[in-house]
């Protein structure tokens, strides 16, 4: 996931109030993020997301079609969770969560890389923001935690029993990117910075004076821009999914009863970005590298 966008009106994303945090599944057994197990960490990157929704039935039929996601079940107690897998690796979850009355029944979140989680969590809390959902360990998946900044953006952190992939580049269907808006960018880059052991830098490659680069490994991570001062805005974080035909995707996003939020348009190094809405409301941004932009070799 090394590839930032620039796009300003992503704050359409940017929906249910923290207050609107789904509870965390019951303990199951996983099938491993990694498989053999890597015995290597790589804090701060981006290795899992969760789809919180109310049709869990509904979105399986909407990704699996859109991404050529596969998903499979774990049941127990009468509830089920459900794992895509892009190919031979698993993506990405989905877990239901309760009726509500708001716009926007569904929202993804997404997991971080951590190396100790009972330790980051001391920072989170040191730096100024909460723990949703404390520390639980899943048979063969690891520890993982929901906690939210400062701002009130929830963010998940897992720390995987079966360490983390290599960095290389995303095929499609993979998490390509993920980006914080915020309504203080600068405040936001020093709550990651000290709970999260970020680096964070002004992002050279963008025209925003505002918008921050998040490194870890010495490789790129994530982003933080800003979003409009307004009332509806609400901070959080836009998982990006790398897609090999932009256009292609979002005839599917219609038909599957998606939303195209935001139509493709060109990005950073010869991309194109576009945002859209699945079929239950949850938002995903989508990109696509042509004239063989390649995002592992860029700085």
């Amino acid at each position: 996931m090394n590839s930032r966008f620039c796009l300003p009106a992503l704050w359409l994303v940017l929906a249910l109030p923290a207050t609107a945090l789904p509870a965390t599944v019951p303990a199951a057994t996983f099938q491993p993020l990694n498989s053999p197990a890597t015995g290597e960490h790589r804090p701060g990157k981006f290795v899992w997301a969760d789809l919180f929704t109310t049709d869990p039935a509904r979105a399986t039929r909407f990704y699996c079609g859109l991404f050529g996601w596969t998903a499979s079940q774990i049941s127990q107690n009468g509830k089920a969770y459900t794992v895509f897998s892009n190919g031979s690796h698993p993506v990405a979850g989905l877990a239901p969560r309760a009726n509500v009355t708001r716009a926007r029944p569904s929202r993804w979140i997404g997991y971080l890389a951590v190396a100790d989680l009972p330790a980051t969590l001391q920072l989170v809390r040191k730096a100024g923001g909460q723990v949703r959902a404390e520390a639980r360990d899943f048979p063969q998946r690891g520890s993982q935690a929901i906690i939210t900044d400062p701002e009130g953006a929830p963010l998940g952190l897992l720390q995987s029993s079966s360490g983390d992939a290599p960095d290389t580049e995303p095929a499609p269907g993979d998490w390509n990117w993920f980006e914080l808006y915020a309504r203080q960018p600068a405040a936001a880059s020093v709550f990651c910075h000290e709970a999260l052991a970020y680096d964070a830098a002004p992002d050279q490659r963008t025209e925003r004076t505002d918008d921050i680069l998040l490194s870890s490994g010495g490789r790129p991570r994530a982003g933080i821009a800003p979003i409009p001062a307004r009332a509806d805005a609400k901070p959080g974080w836009l998982g990006v999914v790398r897609v090999a035909h932009i256009e292609e995707t979002l005839a599917r996003v219609i038909d599957l009863g998606g939303t195209i939020l935001v139509a493709a348009r060109p990005a950073a190094y010869g991309s194109r970005f576009a945002l859209i809405s699945d079929s239950t409301g949850g938002t995903v941004g989508l990109i696509e590298y042509v004239d063989q932009a390649n995002p592992a070799n860029r700085p």
